[in-house]
């Protein structure tokens, strides 16, 4: 299938999935949305997508069980008539000039309201630039960067903690981890060698050395390696007390496997959410990478909460749970619409304006921020994240302590010999 029959795909769904509002209601809101919904991210990109048309039903239709979140209690946005939001789903096959030509076919041909995605950081920079030039509003959901919203930009915000709070969130966990016995001397770093990769590896090679925890090595690489043996014996050599992975999902999934072919099993693996999260990585490895933690901002919370409500939304319709970067895709698509609604308009100006003002709370999200407020750069200053570790075929949430609901396990098991 060609890149134009692709995104004409995805305009098409948008109309058969019956997101357009009915001729004798107000006007629609347009949001053109960029993800990798083929190629090696396919299934991170997928399951985004079902999360934000899960989301878009909270909002078009009433929900008064989820009435602590905005807009799910009415249908559709109250301030501008009850208009519904209308979804044109594009595929950048997580190419970054693919990414820069959807974004400018969605604002000059779909005359798309505001953008959002695009997963790969590398395309949400490519993508984001064509916003900025053209003044549409540009909700990044999950990409973390720091370049995204480290240029100036005005109409550029971004939902999702970025590198360098990831990168202190690990900082806190090792200090905590040191002040109960547990022995780190030393760290490796392993990351793919994009924008992603490489921001989230120097904001963690800095933290770290501002904290006086030892790199021991830092190891780049390209995600569509189809061979990282070199890779894990250059780890099993350093013996580093812990390993953070900077990985897609192809890639991780690879490393995990490989380190079980290769008897390597280090105290502790870390992956920095992306490829670990991605729904097809615990059903790939789960025998393999018992222990193994990631970072995430999502918790499916008690029965009867909010979240879990949610959760069994999402789960009816794709039959897995919600997962950390579709729910990041998901809060980020709620803050634009709460935005939208608030500006009680379609024009540009007003939209971005209302963005900068924005000031949701903790308990109007559904995930575990502190709220979403946007500084001067467009970043959510109050975004937060977790640690979970795999115990068994899922994610528990362990840390920190008083947030838990399952206990760390450290060592890592890894596989059962």
């Amino acid at each position: 299938m060609t890149r134009s029959s692709l995104w004409l795909a995805g305009a098409v769904a948008a109309t058969v999935l019956g997101f357009a509002a009915p001729a004798s209601a107000a006007n629609p809101v347009r949001i053109g949305i960029l993800w990798p919904l083929t190629g090696n991210a396919a299934a991170a990109g997928q399951a985004s997508k079902a999360a934000v048309e899960v989301a878009l039903d909270i909002i078009n239709n009433p929900h008064p069980e989820l009435a602590n979140l905005p807009l799910a209690a009415t249908g559709g946005l109250p301030n501008l008539g009850g208009a519904k939001i209308e979804i044109t789903f594009v595929d950048h096959q997580g190419d970054p000039s693919t990414a820069q030509q959807l974004a400018t076919r969605l604002v000059t041909q779909d005359k798309v309201h505001a953008l959002m995605g695009a997963y790969q950081s590398s395309c949400s920079f490519t993508a984001t630039a064509v916003a900025e030039r053209h003044g549409v509003p540009f909700m990044v959901g999950e990409s973390a960067a720091l370049n995204i919203t480290g240029r100036g930009f005005k109409w550029v915000f971004r939902g999702t903690p970025i590198a360098s709070d990831y990168a202190r969130t690990y900082m806190r966990f090792f200090a905590e981890m040191k002040g109960q016995g547990k022995k780190i001397e030393s760290i490796a770093v392993v990351n793919e060698n994009t924008d992603y990769g490489t921001s989230v590896s120097d904001a963690i090679e800095a933290e770290a050395k501002k904290s006086g925890v030892p790199v021991a090595i830092r190891i780049p690489y390209s995600a569509s390696s189809t061979d990282v043996s070199a890779q894990v014996l250059q780890l099993k050599q350093r013996q580093p007390d812990v390993v953070i992975f900077i990985s897609y999902t192809a890639d991780a999934i690879l490393y995990m496997k490989t380190m079980r072919n290769l008897d390597y099993r280090p105290p502790m693996v870390i992956g920095d959410d992306t490829g670990f999260s991605d729904p097809s990585f615990v059903p790939a490895v789960s025998d393999v990478a018992q222990g193994a933690m990631n970072r995430s901002a999502w918790d499916i919370g008690k029965p009867g909460s909010t979240t879990a409500k949610i959760n069994e939304m999402y789960k009816a319709k794709t039959g897995r749970d919600l997962d950390d970067t579709s729910a990041r895709n998901m809060q980020s698509f709620f803050a634009l619409a709460e935005a939208i609604d608030r500006a009680g308009s379609t024009d540009p100006e007003k939209i971005r304006d209302a963005l900068t003002k924005t000031d949701l709370k903790a308990e109007q999200l559904m995930m575990g921020y502190q709220g979403v407020k946007f500084d001067n750069t467009g970043q959510n200053v109050l975004a937060a994240t977790y640690l979970i570790q795999l115990q068994g075929k899922q994610y528990q949430l362990v840390w920190p302590e008083a947030t838990a609901n399952a206990k760390l396990q450290w060592p890592m098991t890894g596989w059962t010999p």
